[in-house]
């Protein structure tokens, strides 16, 4: 079992003057220590105009200043908005690449279409067409990554002459390639495409058993063709986490931080936003304040809801990691960043995580990744012997970018 911690860079009203920078150098904080503590990956979303919500707009930035801090934890775009309207697929390709250069081959890369109309509107996109964009201008930044010169390409969503992109990433080769999954259906076409699956849900152990048998099954089957150059067959999934050894203040420091990140989801999506005048927080708690959450089914964290979603004691959060490692989950994604949790609060269930309950898992964690490699490999080989490879081109038909011929400029004064 591997463990990550995960950055949306919430910040609800009301907001200081200095609280984006403090939010920052916090969450910086955390990733460093988080590398010393032996947590092995530290994920940052790309998110636009998601007041309060979200405020890792530019998350390839917050990586790269993490890379500048940590040694060995994965740093990982959970995810990296791939559509073209968001980001050019060429300028995806160099930024993954440079950040695998920084962080001495320590890049991780996860790919995303975005769901709401905030972000789909602002940069024009079809919301029917998402999909469609964002798995082809991910399969071309893969070929960016390790084609050289790329061939171009003239598609639906994007076009771009032939062309070089640098640089290419230390990983060979590319970074492992992750997508964004909320339901079975994604979970389905992230396996049939070789893709990791970052589960961004919140799910129990019997529907994490059930998504991992999916994804294995299709993962050895020969429904599964590779959009990148490479099989990254692994399940992340996202938990709720605060830790205290008084599992009462746990709920108390997390427990309304994890609400409203799932509030917040929902309303992104549900609800009416006008841009610049968000009152999601404060909605948030006058609905909280009025029991409208609980009418809506919107659980508290107490009792066995509490223990499955990974906020208590050190010891009943072994017991939820060690049912979703059972269930066949390679990752579970810490969501300790939510709400209003406090920086020192988020440190302190860090360290309770290092001291009580990787070395719960660090024994049997090698043995594990090998017999899990092995039994994979032959799946893998055939389904890499599958992928429809974009051809490369003859030196011959690399088109040549004419120099142009500008006129002599003629020294007037001198003559």
């Amino acid at each position: 079992m591997k463990f990550g911690i995960f950055y949306e860079l919430q910040l609800p009203k009301p907001w200081g003057p200095d609280d984006e920078r403090q939010l920052v150098e916090d969450a910086l904080a955390q990733v460093e220590l988080a590398d010393t503590l032996g947590i092995d990956y530290a994920w940052a979303v790309e998110h636009h105009f998601l007041e309060e919500y979200s405020h890792c707009s530019a998350s390839e930035v917050f990586l790269a200043a993490a890379a500048a801090r940590t040694k060995r934890i994965r740093l990982a775009h959970g995810i990296r908005q791939v559509i073209a309207n968001y980001n050019h697929p060429a300028r995806t390709a160099e930024a993954i690449a440079m950040l695998d250069l920084v962080s001495n081959g320590r890049a991780e890369f996860g790919i995303g279409e975005g769901a709401t109309r905030l972000e789909l509107g602002g940069f024009g996109i079809p919301a029917k067409e998402k999909r469609a964009m964002s798995l082809e201008a991910a399969e071309q930044i893969a070929n960016m990554m390790v084609m050289t010169p790329y061939p171009g390409f003239d598609g639906r969503s994007f076009k771009m002459p032939c062309r070089n992109v640098l640089p290419k990433p230390v990983q060979k080769p590319h970074p492992p390639m992750w997508m964004a999954c909320t339901n079975r259906d994604t979970i389905k076409v992230a396996a049939s495409l070789g893709l990791g699956a970052l589960a961004f849900s919140f799910i129990d152990e019997e529907e994490a058993r059930t998504w991992s048998r999916v994804y294995y099954d299709i993962i050895k089957s020969d429904a599964c063709v590779p959009l990148g150059h490479s099989v990254n067959a692994n399940i992340a999934m996202v938990s709720a986490f605060s830790l205290h050894a008084d599992a009462a203040e746990a709920v108390r420091r997390g427990q309304e931080g994890f609400e409203f990140f799932r509030y917040a989801i929902s309303a992104l999506v549900t609800k009416d936003a006008v841009p610049g005048r968000s009152r999601l927080f404060e909605q948030f708690q006058q609905e909280r304040a009025d029991g409208a959450l609980a009418a809506a089914g919107t659980e508290t964290l107490s009792g066995a809801f509490q223990q499955s979603r990974g906020i208590g004691t050190p010891a009943e959060f072994c017991t939820h990691a060690r049912s979703f490692e059972s269930a066949g989950v390679d990752q579970i994604i810490l969501l300790q960043q939510a709400g209003r949790n406090k920086h020192d609060h988020i440190c302190q269930s860090l360290e309770l995580l290092a001291r009580e309950v990787l070395p719960e898992f660090a024994p049997c964690a090698a043995e594990r990744e090998r017999r899990k490699a092995d039994e994979l490999a032959p799946f893998i080989e055939k389904a890499l012997a599958r992928k429809r490879r974009m051809a490369p081109p003859a030196d011959a038909d690399i088109p040549i970018v004419r120099a142009s011929v500008a006129k002599p400029i003629v020294n007037q004064s001198a003559t």
